[in-house]
């Protein structure tokens, strides 16, 4: 029974990739359409809003051009007329359709991490030791990551951004990056494997939703700037962009982890090669993410210009990350050539 199970579980495995993308798909095409109906929403809740402050004014000018004493009861029945300055209403439609995007994702998520396990159990080890099993893992991991921040609003809005990249970690991974079951490469049984590999893992996850996070709000602040000039400056305003706080905890939650895989790498380096650190690509390239990460939480935390750069120092340390991952494993020959496809 069990040699059966060995012998069909890679080819579940793959079919329960195809099922990921093609439930996310749907989940992708959901979101779409919710951020439309609910933009569509909101505007039709500005258009009313104007309308009832432009009624209330007629109102309130008729009920004093009536009776210039200005009754109690006039006023206060004018004054209960106003406009909410509260969040705009969103679109009902769109909430709903936005609701079934997360749903659908939740069902994809789950796909993907069970694809992840029937190729753990097909192989009989961690299933992440090539490029394949990285991205099919990598992928589970932003997922999971998203679904557990989504009681933020603002993460749940990044709902579309999050599922395009899984997507395309998933696409990448069924096509140009798929390698059949085969056994670990001797320098890689370790349990060091587990160790080392999850955490990398877990912290691009982190990453990769701080990272949209954080393009978000740089938009944000851009489109905020060139409306409000003379608040370029304000960084109280910036630091409370609820975008701007999504990638700050993701980030802060990350570092320490990817800190962690940095060092088990060089851990695991010593025992396989002798020695704890050798400027290997792939060495220098985590490296270089941990520097722009730390550079990053440091202008993060402080106030003024540094503040301001903070997020494209996080976009650089998410760019050094992605290429540690596809640019030295296909590109930069190192020790760490049996990670390629």
């Amino acid at each position: 029974m069990t040699s059966w199970i060995d012998r069909n579980a890679g080819s579940f495995s793959d079919g329960l990739v195809l099922s990921a993308i093609a439930v996310l798909s749907l989940a992708l095409v959901a979101y779409a359409v919710g951020a439309a109906l609910g933009r569509r929403g909101r505007a039709r809740a500005e258009e009313g809003r104007v309308g009832a402050a432009r009624s209330a004014t007629a109102l309130r000018r008729s009920v004093r051009a009536r009776d210039a004493a200005g009754s109690a009861g006039s006023v206060l029945l004018v004054d209960a007329i106003r406009v909410d300055d509260g969040p705009l209403a969103t679109d009902s439609a769109g909430e709903r359709t936005a609701r079934v995007g997360t749903s659908l994702t939740v069902l994809g998520v789950a796909l993907t991490v069970l694809a992840l396990v029937a190729r753990g159990v097909a192989a009989g080890r961690a299933p992440w030791a090539n490029m394949y099993e990285f991205a099919l893992a990598g992928a589970a991991s932003v997922g999971v990551v998203f679904l557990v921040a989504l009681r933020r609003s603002a993460v749940r809005s990044m709902g579309a951004w999050i599922v395009a990249l899984v997507l395309l970690l998933l696409g990448l991974a069924a096509t140009v990056l798929y390698t059949p079951v085969d056994d670990l490469v001797p320098v890689l049984n370790s349990t060091w494997l587990v160790v080392h590999v999850a955490s990398a893992i877990v912290a691009g996850g982190l990453f990769t939703v701080g990272f949209v996070a954080t393009v978000v709000h740089l938009v944000r602040s851009a489109i905020r700037r060139r409306s409000a000039p003379l608040r370029s400056t304000d960084t109280a305003v910036e630091a409370s962009d609820p975008f701007a706080q999504v990638a700050s905890t993701t980030h802060l939650i990350a570092f320490p982890i990817w800190t962690f895989a940095v060092l088990a790498g060089a851990i695991w380096a010593e025992n396989a090669w002798g020695r704890y650190w050798g400027w290997d690509p792939k060495e220098t390239w985590a490296f270089i993410t941990w520097v722009f990460y730390a550079a990053y939480l440091h202008a993060d935390a402080t106030t003024g210009r540094w503040a301001r750069a903070a997020g494209w120092l996080a976009v650089a340390g998410f760019l050094a990350f992605v290429f540690n991952f596809f640019g030295v494993n296909i590109w930069l020959p190192g020790l760490h050539s049996y990670a390629g496809v």
